[in-house]
This record gives C-alpha cells, structure tokens and sequence, in this order.
C-alpha cells in the first residue's frame, strides 16, 4: 500500500452574497406561497401584489406604495409622475449606480452631479444647493449602500427652492432616518427588489412609497399603461407592474426582513472591531440614522491587488461603484470630467465591498479580516 495522501489545505470559501442559504432556510415557505399564484394564475396584478404593498407600505410607515418591475422603474415613474421632464434638471449624486441617472435621463430630464461626503459617501448637500438653477425641479439622494442621507438638509434645500424630492432607497429597506424609516420623507421614494437587496425577489421587482393619494392613484395608472380603468387609457403609461409570484416571494421575505438587517449590523459591528485592529478606518456611520448594512465598503489602496488576493483565499468581493456616473461614456454628452468630482472619484479607485449577508458567522467575519491583513 503506498503512503496515506496529506489533507488538502483548501480555502474558506466565502461568497459575496449567500443566496442560496438564505433560500434553503426559507424554501418551504415560499413553495408554499407560490403554489396558490400558480393555482388560480392571476399572475399579473394578483392579490398578492395588493396585500405586499399594504405590508410594505407599513413597513416603511408609507400611506401607499406601489409595486412596480424594477427599481429603475421606481425612479422613473415617480418623476413622471410628478411632472418632471424635457428642460428640467435634477439634482443627484455621482457615485451612485447608473440606474438612478438614467431614470432621470428616461423621463427626459437632465441629470445634474453632485460629489459626496468624504467621509459618508453621502450626497454633499452644500453642493447641492450651489447647483440649484431656476431649470431645477428636484434633488434625488441616494442612501447609498444602506445608509441614509441627510433628509433634513435636503428638505431644506427643497423648501427654499420649491423642488420635488424623490428618494431612491433602493439599497435601504428598513434604514431610519432620526427614528423615522427612510421612504416616508420625500414626495415620492424608489426601493428594487433586486434578488442581492436586504429585501430581494427572485428576479426583478421594485416600489414607489408616497403619502400623496393623488400620486398614488396617478402612479398606479402610470405603471398599467396609463390606464384606471381596463382599455380606458388617460395618458402614455407603461407595463412596469410587479408580477404577483414575486410579490407572493417577497410577502415571505418581509416578515424576516427586520431581523436580517439585525444581522446585517451585527456582522457590521464585528467587522468593523476586527478592522480596526488591522489599521482599517471602517465604514463612518452618521450619528443621524441607522444603517442597515446593504453593502460594507471599505477604502483601500492598491485595489486590484487586494481584491485578486481576497480571491485567491476564496473571499468574494465587490467594487460599488468602479466608475462614478459622470465618467461613463453613457453621460459623456454632459462634458464633465475627471476633476470634476474629486471626492466620488477618488473614492471609486480605492473602495472595496466585503462579504455581507444576514447568515454570515463571527467565523467569517474574522477570516475576511485575517485574509484582508495577509493581502495587505
């Protein structure tokens, strides 16, 4: 007989995102709730997209919310909505993802850029007012990766200047705002279901919350086709409706989801503990809000050598956002560039998204930081 083999010594794999075990903890329910959706096939605009928005709606501590296919189309439909089209501007921030650019761009508005927060990532909201001109309609903060903005001073700026606010939430279901959930503090607010969101259906999906019953009733229209009543149709609206076999999915979710972003903090607090005894400044939290931990981005130098390494030991990563807005060739005609924005744009070369799921363990919290040491 020859000598007995050594052991492997493989990595710890740990994914970015954990889909998969989120789904096994959770997948006789959502059979469950599949099955009635299948049986009476009211796929479209079922009950159970009714009910979801009602519970979403109280989540979010909304009078209304409409369910809709995607989160672009959220912030698209929520500026059509309110108005806003060809020759206005809107005001937004460029280290954000495309979608909110180009939903601005889709209502045939301009998009107008901003830089962040050094030290949040965060809209600049002083910039934002010194870009104000009588074209603008309306500021569109981001809460970006989870975190709110600072909805006082924008409604401030908004108030001064007589603009529409329209948050994108997208990355922040459940993030308060001085105890207040996100979602509630502008005219209308923009959330994606997106299946790697803290709340995340199994394809696309997304919503509109507004206490305006008016703009309820006109976004409601705006996402059948532009119709209250079937074939009667009062304007050009558009099929942007949330299929019932995801709102019956994220019905399930909803009832976890406080409990998830419990998690999502607590691997934050453990990340940024072990981080800081490796001489990681992490994520700055601001004193204003709860941060619900969509993303945890830290900022380190020589990115791609670390992020190869990570991967190397099996530590799946990401980069939100690479390339902020203003310098994608998408947005080329709007001349800006590089120096333009020098916060975003330093930012974009040096941030690096860590692992982050509800599941994830102290154990690999720690393994992150112990590989995120070896590969510095």
């Amino acid at each position: 007989m020859g000598r007995p083999q050594d052991p492997v010594n493989t990595p710890m794999k740990i994914p970015f995102v954990d889909l998969q075990g989120q789904y096994r903890a959770i997948a006789d329910e959502v059979r469950a709730a599949i099955e009635p959706v299948m049986a009476n096939t009211r796929f479209i605009l079922g009950e159970e997209v009714r009910l979801f928005e009602q519970e979403f709606a109280a989540f979010c501590g909304a009078r209304h919310c409409v369910g809709v296919a995607s989160g672009t189309d959220a912030l698209h439909l929520a500026l059509r909505a309110l108005d806003i089209g060809p020759g206005d501007e809107v005001i937004t921030q460029t280290n954000s993802y495309i979608a909110t650019a180009l939903a601005i761009s889709y209502a045939g508005a301009t998009p107008v850029f901003v830089d962040c927060d050094p030290k949040t990532c965060q809209i600049d909201v002083k910039q934002a007012e010194a870009v104000v001109t009588p074209r603008t309609k309306a500021l569109l903060p981001v809460h970006l990766y989870g975190q709110p903005a600072d909805m006082d001073a924008v409604q401030a700026i908004a108030k001064r200047h007589g603009l529409r606010v329209i948050e994108d939430a997208c990355q922040a279901h459940g993030a308060t705002y001085r105890g207040r959930p996100v979602g509630t503090f502008g005219d209308a607010a923009a959330f994606s279901f997106y299946p790697g969101k803290n709340l995340g259906a199994y394809g696309d999906g997304g919503a509109i919350t507004t206490n305006d019953p008016a703009l309820d009733t006109r976004l409601r229209a705006y996402r059948d086709y532009g119709q209250r009543e079937k074939y009667f149709h009062d304007f050009k609206g558009f099929n942007s409706r949330l299929d019932t076999i995801q709102a019956a999915i994220l019905r399930v979710k909803l009832k976890r989801l406080a409990a998830w972003n419990q998690s999502r903090q607590r691997a934050a607090a453990t990340y940024s503990k072990v981080l800081s005894r490796i001489g990681i400044e992490p994520p700055r939290q601001v004193s204003h809000g709860t941060h619900i931990w969509h993303l945890y981005v830290i900022q380190v130098a020589n990115r791609a050598v670390v992020q190869k390494r990570l991967g190397d030991a099996g530590v799946s990563t990401g980069i939100h956002y690479p390339v902020p807005i203003h310098l994608q060739k998408a947005y080329a005609d709007l001349g800006r560039l590089r120096g333009s924005f020098p916060i975003a744009e330093a930012a974009a070369d040096r941030i690096l998204s860590l692992p982050m799921f509800p599941e994830i363990t102290d154990e690999q919290v720690n393994h992150v930081a112990s590989e995120l040491a070896k590969a510095l």
